[in-house]
Order: structure tokens, then sequence, then C-alpha cells
């Protein structure tokens, strides 16, 4: 599953939710601490979802007709689950939960059960079992309940285990867990939640088989994942972050508070479309706080990122990395027409970027292609190429296939955004300044029909990538083609590049 990212290398009705406004920022317990803002901004007003210190009390009794589940008795949730009918209501009385002692012994629930917690509910796993949730079972609902201390593996979740259909997670926390905090299946509902200090991923959208569309992830606080940083223990393996999504066909990301993750905030990987980011907090994560990577069709908008991406950022300049490393970083993803979804491009508007490690990389690797040994995605290929085998010479330097065998970095639409820097607040002097459009060099394999410079031509002038009508505030410097072509302002609004018409610049102002 994952996917090397090295450079070189349908919508459900809105949750009304209580979320307090906020000036600064403020981690939870039990997260880590983050730096206090240094200077108001537009964006201080923008709510935040403070669910895992203020989480929603459940139901103090049982509701008329539920099954009591009694914590004094081990594993009483699943034998209760397994001798009741479908469609049944479990109310689980405060205190600590527990499954055997077995590492597979788990939950399995029947199609329609509902789970509430009371106020101290806990569901612990000890440390021994791997799973809490699973089965095949849809229109699972849990809601008020904690989840902690279970050991699922590598890329798979404690809670909906087996990604089945139309589960729906309310006012629950997830958290202390090893792997990912909770799987996702179609017409998955994820609200007012706390997903916090999951060893790989507070949610993995991943399903080996089936489709997952109409994902709603919305109110949620994810904090503090990837505490066993991955990355580090298998570099480039692209496998960590707050949320990860894989091949999901529609999805709305709202009002959530995304922040102290180590590594990438929420990152979207391999033929996603059909994505709606907007009004989320995405603030002080180690590394990007948004990737849209081999993905299609999306709109960003009305988000704010504060302070994000210092520690990989800073980790890799240090190193002499000239690679613009960003806060929204668009790996060889763009709009496409001829795919379904509620936008024909990829609009990032509206958004308020402040004092990260440099603003948006538009980025497309030309040895990463369908069927190149350079694709890491695991055998995956275009939505437009189906089958990967077709992607080989001689018919891959023809059309259609020369143009659908790759996925594109086309049709970005960069507007209406305010960009802050102050390098005194990030603490740096250079590389952390950076707006980016670029490819590299094509070389391989040797088949490859995008050899040379083509690529980086095509990014650059002729995938109508644009950015108009944004606002710059500090010091802020621009990359076209390739990493060496750094530009001044009159430079990235002059010929060639022709960028950001109607937009403004004031260098001083940040610091």
């Amino acid at each position: 599953m994952g996917i090397k990212r090295r450079h070189w290398a349908l919508a459900a009705a809105p949750l009304a939710l209580a979320l307090p406004a906020v000036t600064g920022c403020e981690s939870t317990p039990g997260a880590p601490a983050a730096e206090p803002t240094a200077a108001a901004s537009t964006s201080a007003s923008r709510s935040v979802a403070r669910v895992c210190a203020n989480p929603a009390a459940g139901p103090a009794k049982a509701p008329a007709g539920a099954v009591t589940v009694d914590p004094a008795v081990v594993g009483d949730l699943a034998a209760k689950t397994r001798s009741s009918p479908s469609n049944t209501t479990f109310w689980l009385r405060p205190g600590k939960h527990r499954l055997e002692r077995d590492r597979y012994a788990q939950v399995i629930p029947k199609k329609g059960d509902r789970y509430l917690g009371a106020p101290g509910a806990v569901l612990d796993g000890r440390k021994i079992n791997q799973y809490a949730f699973g089965g095949t079972a849809r229109d699972v609902t849990i809601r008020h309940l904690t989840v902690q201390g279970f050991v699922a593996p590598q890329d798979e979740g404690v809670v909906n285990h087996d990604s089945a259909d139309g589960w729906v997670i309310e006012h629950t926390a997830i958290q202390y867990n090893s792997g990912a905090g909770l799987m996702a299946g179609d017409g998955q509902q994820v609200r007012a939640s706390c997903l916090r200090g999951n060893g790989q991923y507070g949610m993995n959208a991943y399903k080996p088989t089936g489709r997952i569309g109409g994902l709603v992830v919305e109110g949620n606080e994810i904090v503090g994942n990837n505490t066993g940083d991955w990355e580090r223990r298998r570099k480039g393996c692209g496998c960590s972050g707050g949320v990860k999504f894989w091949a999901v066909n529609g999805a709305d990301v709202r009002g959530n508070w995304v922040h102290d993750n180590r590594g990438a905030g929420l990152w979207a990987d391999t033929n996603n479309n059909d994505f709606r980011i907007e009004n989320n907090v995405l603030e002080a994560n180690d590394g990007a706080a948004l990737i849209y990577e081999i993905s299609y069709n999306a709109v960003i908008r009305d988000n704010t990122f504060r302070r994000n991406n210092w520690v990989e950022g800073r980790r890799e300049a240090d190193r002499g990395d000239s690679f613009p490393f960003a806060t929204i970083y668009v790996s060889e993803s763009g709009g496409e027409p001829r795919i379904r979804a509620r936008t024909n491009k990829i609009e990032i508007y509206r958004n308020v970027l402040e004092n990260n490690w440099s603003g948006i990389t538009l980025w497309e690797n030309a040895d990463r292609f369908c069927n190149s040994p350079a694709n890491t995605s695991s055998g995956d290929c275009t939505l437009l190429v189906r089958d990967t085998d077709r992607c080989a010479k001689p018919a891959i330097a023809r059309a259609p296939l020369h143009a659908d065998c790759r996925w594109k970095t086309q049709r970005v639409d960069i507007h209406g955004n305010r960009f802050v820097l102050d390098k005194s607040v990030v603490k740096c002097t250079e590389k952390c300044d950076r707006m980016a459009v670029l490819a590299n060099y094509g070389t391989y394999p040797d088949w490859s029909p995008y050899q040379g410079e083509q690529v980086a031509d095509a990014i650059t002038e002729k995938q109508h990538n644009r950015w108009h009508d944004n606002v710059y505030v500090g010091p802020w410097t621009f990359v076209a083609h390739d990493p060496s072509r750094i530009l001044d302002f009159g430079q990235w609004q002059g010929a060639p590049y022709q960028q950001d018409a109607g937009s403004t610049l004031d260098p001083q102002a940040g610091g």
C-alpha cells in the first residue's frame, strides 16, 4: 500500500456542531505541545473541533430496549453481540470494558447494530487484543465510546477493521492504539470524534475490494497520530499521517482540527477523486498539512493552515535538499473533465496560510507513470487506463496512451488565498519561503516516452496551472520548471510564466 512521495521518486447533510472560536493554538492533553501563534491573523476566528478535551457525554441511562453491557464481565460486549439479533442497541455502562485475552478476540456486529457508551465507558484492548470492532456487517453505529489500547498490525485498523460499509462513528474517542485507529468503508461518516495518538494513522480510508465513496469526515479532532514514526522505520513508505485516503471516490472533509501529527496531516494518495476539503484548521503537523497525490478533481477552500512542515521542511533544508517542500503538496494530481466529479479542476481558494514552511508546490515526477518501475504505487494505473499492461512501448508513445498513462498535475486553480510568512517566527533564513510549479528531468526507464524536459515544460506552461488574485505578505520567492529556477515576484508574473495576475506582494510586512 505504501507510496513513496519522494520527489525523485456523495455528500451527507451537515452536522450542527458547537465549536468554540479560537484565538490561539492549544493542544489537547496527551498531544505534543504547540507553540503559540506569534501574532493575530485573519484566521484567528476560525472555529476548531475541541472534541478531545471536551467530549460530548453519552446517555447516563440505557435507552428503551437496549441491551446493557457490564464492564465487570470480561467479554460481555462480544458475547451479547453474538447472542443478539441484528439492529440491536447496546448500552455500555461506565467503566473499563475488556475482551477475552486472545489477540484476535473482537466484537463482530450484525447489520444495523448500535453501540452507545455511558459517560466514562471505555473499551480497552490492554495491549493484548488487535481489533475492537470487525466483520462485514453494514450500517453499524458507534457513539460516545472510548476505544483504546489495541495493537493492530501495520496498515490494519482497530475500529471497522474490515472496512464495512455505512458505519457511523460519532462522539467517539479512538486513541492510543497501534496501527490505524479506524478504517473506512463506503458511505462511512466520522463526526465529532477524537482520533488521537494512534501508532500509524488516525484513520486509514482503505478498502482492499469494493469501493469507498460518500465518505464524510466532519468536526473531528485528529491529533498526535503516527507515534510509531513509520516514515523513519520504513523510509519513503508513504504509510503514515493523521488521515490517509486511498482510491476514495467522493469525500467531504470539513470542520476538522488536524494538528500536531507526526508527518502529514491529511494525505490523499492513489486515484482519489471528487474531494471537498473545507473549513478545516490544519496546524503544527510535522510534515505537509495536505498532500494530494496521483489523484483527481478536488476543491480545497476556506481552510486555515498554520505552522505546518517545520520539522520535515527544516530537516531536508539542513541536508542541502533544494526541493520546495511545502504545506500544500499537489503531486501528479489534477483536474480531469473525463472523470465525473463535482468539479473538473483542483481549486485551491479562500485559504489562509500563515507561517508555514513554504506555501503550495505543484509537482510532477516525469519518471512516474503507469507500468514504469519508478511508479511505486503498487502497480496502479491512472483512472483513464485501467489495464496497466497497455502502457508499454510502442503504444505508450502515441495518442491516446501517451497522455493517459501519466498522472498529470493540470488544471490547478489557486486564487483568493492569503499567504503570510514571518521568517523570525518560522526561524529560517532560506528555503521556507517558496511557491512552486516544477518537474524533474525525465530519465527512466530507457523506454520512457517522457524523457528530457517535456514534463517540466508541460506542467509549467501547458497544463493550465494558474495562480491569480492572491495576497502575499512577507519575503516570498517562486520556483518554476525545476528547482534551479528561483524567481522573484516580477519574474514569476512575467513571461514565460505569467503567474499571479491580480495578486499583491508586501515583502516587508511578514517580518
